[in-house]
């Protein structure tokens, strides 16, 4: 009875106040990874008391008693939880960072074959291409930089160029030239940084003087951005960057 009435304390704990909207967060971090709602609601339950039943988890959890021994079966062949077997079954779930990395292994592998086996669409962009929502911009921006061959040309805010770091410091290490247009002062090692008065929500970005990603950036899912690979727009998108450059280096000239 003791024991029960822990469980069911810690649970309460997790389900109030502002740890309700962490619990939400967490559910929505863990259905990325392939489980459910419920499944990530059972499988976080799980691990706020270390080994349940299907009824205790249903007592606690709300959940129908039928829905819970599904979502449990689940968990256990998503490699999730263990099963305990004895006279009354019971879960265990497997700690968060061994169930994320067999996750991760698991579809790198997948992307691999898929790679190699998926209709080739090839990288050329010959048009302009639309896109929407600050989320699908980083992702892309992401992207660029990882493929980059030789050179990359980037100018975004300050707040969402921390985003960015880790990828432009492999670049860096990687021999890749990387030149940053920036409003205000920052320090990254290896690469070659210039102060802009451009305005602070504009991203540009050219990548190996074939592909370029252009809009505004403000954080929203209404944040828009135009994809080029047209020859003449990169070119003309280029020079207008290097100008910009030669402006700057006349200005500290003058100083």
């Amino acid at each position: 009875m003791q024991t029960e009435r822990r469980r069911a304390e810690s649970t309460y704990v997790i389900k109030t106040g502002d740890i309700e909207m962490e619990e939400t967060a967490l559910i929505d971090k863990l259905m990325l990874f392939g489980l459910t709602r419920q499944e990530a609601c059972i499988y976080i339950c799980l691990a706020s008391n270390h080994e349940l039943s299907g009824y205790e988890v249903a007592k606690i959890t709300g959940i129908s008693r039928s829905n819970v021994y599904n979502a449990l079966a689940s968990l256990v062949e998503e490699g999730a939880a263990y099963l305990l077997e004895g006279s009354t079954n019971k879960y265990t779930p497997v700690e968060i960072g061994e169930f994320c990395e067999n996750k991760i292994r698991s579809l790198q592998k997948a992307k691999e074959e898929l790679v190699q086996e998926f209709p080739h669409i090839g990288n050329t962009c010959d048009g302009y291409i639309t896109i929407s929502n600050h989320k699908h911009i980083m992702d892309k921006i992401h992207y660029m930089l990882i493929h980059t061959q030789y050179r990359v040309y980037l100018s975004m805010p300050v707040t969402f160029l921390e985003n960015c770091m880790e990828d432009i410091r492999h670049l860096i290490e990687n021999g890749r030239k990387v030149v940053l247009l920036v409003s205000e002062e920052i320090v990254v090692p290896g690469a070659i940084i210039y102060i802009t008065e451009k305005k602070e929500s504009q991203i540009r970005l050219i990548v190996d003087s074939e592909y370029v990603l252009t809009g505004d950036m403000t954080g929203s899912p209404s944040d828009t951005c135009l994809y080029c690979g047209q020859k003449n727009f990169v070119n003309v998108f280029k020079e207008s960057l290097k100008n910009e450059i030669k402006l700057i280096e006349l200005k500290r000239g003058e100083k």
